[in-house]
């Protein structure tokens, strides 16, 4: 079933620089949005303040989600988000989709789609270009990796960040573009 405004829940883990406008364009499209950043700063309590509910930890912010966007720094940190003690991993629904949106390492992408494939968790690896402003203005070009279905159906989460949207192939290909 498409990912739907109004009917999608998402959980989001990572409010940097680029997460913040990211997570406000998806409750601007009217998506119901838990949010987790590692830090405790300024631009959490921002994104609250426009709707989200804040969560404790990845896990929590997965917790019941539809769809579960993770925007971090690199392939560590990608792994302690979704793979950790309170990974996203611990939290997400069988039949949900996880959504990797930062820039890592294929290998790693293709390692965590096994991983939560095991549990019946379908992954995109979906890394971003444009820039802060591209994440501001609701126009990034995502690369996509991962499952023909699986995209089509996360199509209206990605198109309410970004403009130039592509499905590059398997999981790991996003990554490699």
């Amino acid at each position: 079933m498409p990912a739907k405004p109004g009917d999608t829940k998402i959980g989001f883990v990572g409010l940097g620089i680029m997460g913040v406008p990211m997570s406000k364009n998806l409750m601007k499209a009217g998506f119901d949005l838990a949010v987790y950043n590692r830090s405790d700063k300024p631009e959490v309590d921002e994104v609250v303040a426009a709707g989200a509910k804040r969560a404790a930890t990845p896990k929590e912010a997965a917790d019941g989600a539809d769809v579960v966007i993770t925007m971090v720094t690199d392939s560590p940190d990608v792994q302690v988000v979704i793979l950790g003690d309170d990974g996203v991993i611990h939290g997400v629904r069988k039949g949900a989709t996880v959504i990797d949106m930062s820039t890592i390492s294929p290998r790693v992408t293709r390692d965590i789609a096994v991983a939560l494939g095991e549990r019946g968790v379908s992954m995109l690896d979906a890394p971003v270009s444009g820039g802060d402003v591209g994440a501001i203005n609701g126009t990034l070009s995502i690369m996509v990796g991962g499952e023909q279905a699986t995209f089509d159906e996360c199509l209206p989460v990605f198109e309410a960040m970004g403009k130039n949207i592509n499905l590059i192939g398997s999981n790991g290909a996003g990554q490699t573009t």
